[in-house]
């Protein structure tokens, strides 16, 4: 039987993009179970998205990974899109059935996934999420999707804070408001899940937290993080000094790597293979 030489293609498209680790943890499951798979690390410019998403029909890539800026351009390259990518607009996940390019968005079902993997069931939850930015409305969407009792949005930026809500009001069945961010701002009593879908923390401004009234932040509450990157950031330490459970950002970026793998595999991915090939990159 002759030998095959050829590998199948996955990878990332974005810019920039140099810094992106998702590479490291897909190849170590590529590794880890055999498969003659590769991950490539491509830079491209928005004026070259076009062409580049006719070459995954081209070279037959199993997927690709949209990072910014691409995650909403993409959509009008699509075939078709699931029911979580259509309602927040944007793709970060592309896998290639025969010719056809179906769209997902994994962020929102990595943090959902870890969440629930953590002792968290979403079902009937009052979930505030701090931000309303791309990761914000991933989670937001999937946290509705997932049967959120109410979702409180507090953002600086009444345009977009408000946008995301009235989008969950009328796309899901979850009811949601938006609350202008005010210096310390006050968490809502009725909280149970606290997110920040914000940067504030990521590396290298480590000293960083959200502007927030931490006495406010009690024992009863999960509180979570989608910064990975230090995993356990002065955010979660705060909220940790009350007494909350906390969830940080690493097993919302492996999840979300995992639904990938196994989005283009068709393969369980080796979740505990992928997490220390992600903590060995900081």
């Amino acid at each position: 039987m002759a030998k095959n030489y050829r590998a199948e293609l996955t990878g990332v498209f974005g810019d920039p993009v140099d810094d992106n680790p998702t590479g490291v943890v897909e190849e170590a499951a590529f590794q880890e179970k055999g498969l003659n798979y590769r991950y490539l690390t491509i830079k491209v410019l928005p004026e070259d998205l076009e062409d580049a998403m006719k070459s995954v029909r081209i070279f037959g890539m199993k997927g690709i990974n949209l990072t910014m800026p691409h995650k909403v351009k993409v959509l009008s390259y699509l075939d078709e899109l699931s029911e979580a990518a259509e309602i927040i607009g944007a793709v970060n996940t592309v896998i290639n059935r025969d010719g056809k390019l179906y769209g997902e968005n994994t962020d929102g079902k990595g943090f959902v996934t870890a969440l629930e993997e953590s002792g968290t069931d979403l079902k009937d939850k009052v979930v505030t999420i701090l931000g309303a930015g791309g990761a914000a409305r991933a989670i937001a969407v999937e946290c509705a999707l997932r049967g959120a009792k109410q979702i409180t949005i507090i953002n600086r930026s009444e345009e977009r804070g408000a946008e995301l809500a009235k989008l969950l009001n009328e796309k899901t069945d979850c009811p949601a408001r938006y609350l202008k961010w005010t210096s310390a701002m006050e968490i809502p009593g009725d909280t149970q899940i606290l997110i920040n879908a914000t940067s504030a923390g990521f590396s290298p401004n480590v000293k960083e937290k959200p502007d927030i009234a931490y006495d406010t932040v009690t024992a009863s509450m999960c509180v979570c993080d989608v910064v990975f990157n230090p995993a356990e950031t002065v955010f979660l330490a705060e909220a940790a000094k009350r007494g909350a459970k906390t969830v940080n950002g690493l097993g919302m970026l492996v999840r979300q790597a995992a639904l990938n793998f196994t989005l283009w595999t068709g393969e369980e991915a080796p979740l505990d293979i992928m997490t220390e090939a992600l903590k060995k990159e900081f």
